[in-house]
C-alpha cells in the first residue's frame, strides 16, 4: 500500500517576536495520526531545506506520494521530492490537512484566476443537462470501452451513503471529431467540479486543477437557465456529486470520457 502525505509550505499568517517572516511546513496523513511541523525563517526557504525536513520527518521510509492544494507551495515541494524520488500529486482534496490549518486558524481561501474560455479548437457541437440514478452511475458505461473513465473511489455513490433511486445530475458535451481531443484535454486540466453561475449571460464553469477555471457554455435562453437550476438543485441533494460525459453524437455508440466530480474548495 502506498504511504501518502499531504503538506503544505507556506508563510505563516504572523510574523514571530522579531518581526521576521516565518515559513511553516505541515505535514499529516490522511487520518492525522502522523503529524510533523517545522518553521524556517524566510531567507532559508527553498527546495533544499524542504527536502531535508522530509527525510527528517520520514525516518527511515519516504512517502510514495506528496498531496498539494496550494498553487504557491508547489513549484517548492516538488523540486523537494523529485530530488528524493517521491511523487507530487497536486490535488484539492487534502481534506486532513485543510482541516489542521482551520483549527490553527490559517487561512484557506486561495487566490483564483478569472474563468476562460475553453480553447477554440476543443469546442463541442453541443450539449446538454442529464442524470443518471446513483445505481447506475458505475454499471452505466462499464461494459462499454471508455478510453478515459474517472470514478475515484471516494466519489462511488455507495461510499457517500447514497440511496441507489437518488438522481445525479450531470453534463453531456457531444464533442464530434473533437470528442477525443476534448477528453484528453480534460483529463490533464484534471475536472474537480461544473457549475452553473447566474448573470449575463449565464454559464457553466469548469473548475479543474488546484485553482484553475474554464467556461464550458453561455447560454440567455430562459428554458436552458430552468434547466440549470434544476441541476444545481440537484446536486444539493446528491451532496454536490454530479458527472461529466464527453462522447462524439447522440447515437450512444460510443464515448470518450466520463467524469464523476463533486465541488471541493
Amino acid at each position: 500500500m502506498s504511504l501518502v502525505w499531504q503538506a503544505d509550505f507556506y508563510k505563516r499568517p504572523q510574523a514571530n517576536i522579531n518581526e521576521q517572516v516565518v515559513w511553516e511546513l505541515l505535514i499529516c496523513d490522511a487520518t492525522r495520526s502522523f503529524k510533523y511541523v517545522a518553521t524556517c525563517p524566510q531567507s532559508a526557504a527553498n527546495s533544499s531545506w524542504v527536502a531535508a525536513q522530509f527525510e527528517l520527518a520520514a525516518g527511515e521510509k519516504l512517502p510514495d506520494v506528496i498531496q498539494v492544494f496550494r498553487p504557491q507551495s508547489l513549484s517548492l515541494i516538488d523540486l523537494a521530492c523529485r530530488s528524493l524520488g517521491i511523487n507530487v500529486e497536486p490535488t484539492r482534496r487534502t481534506l486532513a490537512l485543510k482541516q489542521w490549518l482551520q483549527e490553527k486558524q490559517y487561512p484557506l481561501i486561495l487566490d483564483q484566476p478569472p474563468p476562460v474560455p475553453l480553447p477554440e479548437n476543443l469546442w463541442g457541437e453541443q450539449w446538454r443537462f442529464a442524470t443518471l440514478t446513483a445505481g447506475d452511475v458505475e454499471t452505466a458505461f462499464s461494459d462499454r470501452p471508455i478510453p478515459i473513465l474517472h470514478i475515484p473511489e471516494f466519489l462511488k455513490p455507495i461510499n457517500l451513503g447514497l440511496a441507489s433511486t437518488v438522481s445525479v445530475p450531470g453534463v453531456v458535451i457531444y464533442g464530434g471529431k473533437q470528442s477525443m481531443q476534448l477528453a484528453r484535454w480534460l483529463q490533464r486540466v484534471n475536472p474537480v467540479a461544473l457549475n452553473y453561475i447566474a448573470g449575463t449571460p449565464d454559464g457553466l464553469i469548469l473548475a479543474a486543477g488546484l485553482v484553475d477555471r474554464w467556461i464550458v457554455a453561455t447560454f440567455a435562453d430562459p428554458e436552458v437557465a430552468a434547466a440549470a437550476q434544476v441541476y444545481q438543485q440537484r446536486k444539493q441533494l446528491s451532496q454536490g456529486l454530479h458527472f461529466l460525459l464527453v462522447q462524439p453524437d447522440d447515437s450512444g455508440m460510443t464515448y470518450s470520457g466520463f467524469w464523476l466530480l463533486q465541488a471541493e474548495d
